[in-house]
């Protein structure tokens, strides 16, 4: 009996968090007797699915040109998309899974009228925001809502995916609204609460909505004997794959300030020019792919702070939680919802002084936090048990699929 095929959509593959994500999930189906395949336009670091490139380093960089100046994302990658079109006709997947289809890669339209009359279920997670806006990938900071019903002048045209030039934030709405809406057989996955109820909120609120949260490799987090901390230290963490104010570097500058100096921060993913610019009492790693490595920075921390002032639901605070290491954030889009009670602490978004006194509180019993910390990253956030729900997804809808193509034949 031929394999069923699945071909997972994202702007990477295996390499930062929503391409480890499509990585593990292709793992997972190939386990149980899927043929498994992730196109990508950006980065690959190799993998067990069929790697398929769409387009490449010349076509991002015009991609990237046509966004800067025409605030046009999405709208270019003309002719890579349609070559990988029929690409998708040669593999001929029975599940299209789409994951980030921003980043200068891919042009939305053309993809989306093949989907439209491709014939099998798509699913799509959206790991952000982008989907249902004229323009940003968030919303949160400026507190815009003008996305419930059509983006105009829009206030983060410097932001991802940044225009330096022209608004097309209205253009850029009802073109996003005229390709996402009609493929007959979508279904949307938000990877939180949060989420959830924004799509709810949003043009694509008529298509089916399934939550399915981020999950983690327990066997590579968990909780180390031989950490290291230092005694008499106080080791506060962040991590982020691009270090900027809405992550919330300039926060942790200013908490620098208010923490007793036996507290030292530890950020990892900076840039060279942020590492030379560090203030005393901050030190700073580049990026690291190694889980095994954030593994250990996540063991020797006392707390593990998020003072994102965006954010869908943050890879790294379940990270910090099945390694034992209890998480300080801020309550911003889905981040809150990893922390339980006994877990860690959330507070008020921007409210740095609330911050310092909460790191301080849950470091003075790091101790009582760490099997409360992984119970619960071990209850609700493996990430066997929760990529299976995607698998489980795909067998409903292939299922459901099948049995209204058969009624649609008799008929």
């Amino acid at each position: 009996m031929p394999s069923r095929k699945l071909l997972q959509i994202n702007v990477t593959a295996n390499w930062g968090s929503t391409g480890r994500i499509a990585e593990d999930i292709g793992a997972l189906a190939m386990q149980q007797g899927w043929e498994s395949h992730i196109a990508y336009g950006r980065k690959s670091a190799g993998g067990l699915s069929h790697a398929v490139r769409i387009g490449g380093p010349v076509d991002v960089g015009m991609h990237l040109l046509k966004t800067r100046a025409l605030d046009a994302h999405g709208l270019g990658s003309r002719r890579a998309t349609a070559c990988f079109i029929e690409k998708i006709r040669t593999i001929s997947p029975d599940i299209v899974h789409l994951h980030n289809i921003h980043g200068y890669y891919l042009n939305y339209p053309l993809l989306f009228d093949f989907l439209k009359h491709y014939g099998r279920p798509v699913v799509w997670t959206l790991h952000d925001c982008w989907a249902y806006t004229g323009h940003c990938a968030f919303y949160d900071s400026p507190a815009c809502d003008r996305w419930k019903t059509g983006c105009h002048d829009c206030p983060q045209l410097r932001s991802y995916p940044a225009s330096v030039m022209a608004d097309r934030s209205c253009a850029n709405y009802r073109q996003k609204k005229d390709s996402f809406l009609g493929v007959p057989d979508l279904t949307l996955v938000a990877v939180s609460d949060w989420a959830a109820r924004e799509l709810s909120s949003s043009f694509l609120s008529g298509y089916p909505i399934v939550t399915i949260k981020n999950g983690v490799d327990l066997d590579v987090f968990k909780i180390r004997a031989h950490a290291g901390r230092a005694a008499g230290a106080k080791m506060v963490l962040g991590v982020a794959s691009v270090w900027s104010d809405r992550k919330g570097l300039t926060d942790f500058v200013e908490l620098r300030k208010l923490l007793p100096p036996e507290y030292e921060i530890m950020l990892v993913g900076l840039s060279g020019r942020q590492l030379r610019n560090l203030p005393p009492g901050i030190r700073g790693l580049q990026r690291t792919d190694s889980s095994e490595k954030l593994s250990e920075l996540y063991n020797m921390a006392d707390v593990y702070v998020n003072p994102t002032a965006e954010d869908n639901f943050p890879t790294t605070n379940i990270e910090a939680l099945a390694c034992g290491t209890p998480v300080v954030a801020y309550d911003t889009g889905g981040s809150a919802e990893a922390v339980g009670a006994d877990t860690g602490a959330i507070v008020r978004r921007g409210d740095v002084a609330a911050l310092a006194r909460e790191i301080v509180k849950v470091c003075d019993g790091r101790s009582a936090f760490a099997d409360a910390c992984r119970e619960r990253a071990v209850r609700l956030y493996g990430k066997a048990a929760c990529y299976q729900r995607y698998l489980d997804l795909y067998a409903s809808l292939a299922r459901t699929h099948k049995s209204t193509s058969k009624q649609n034949y008799n008929t």
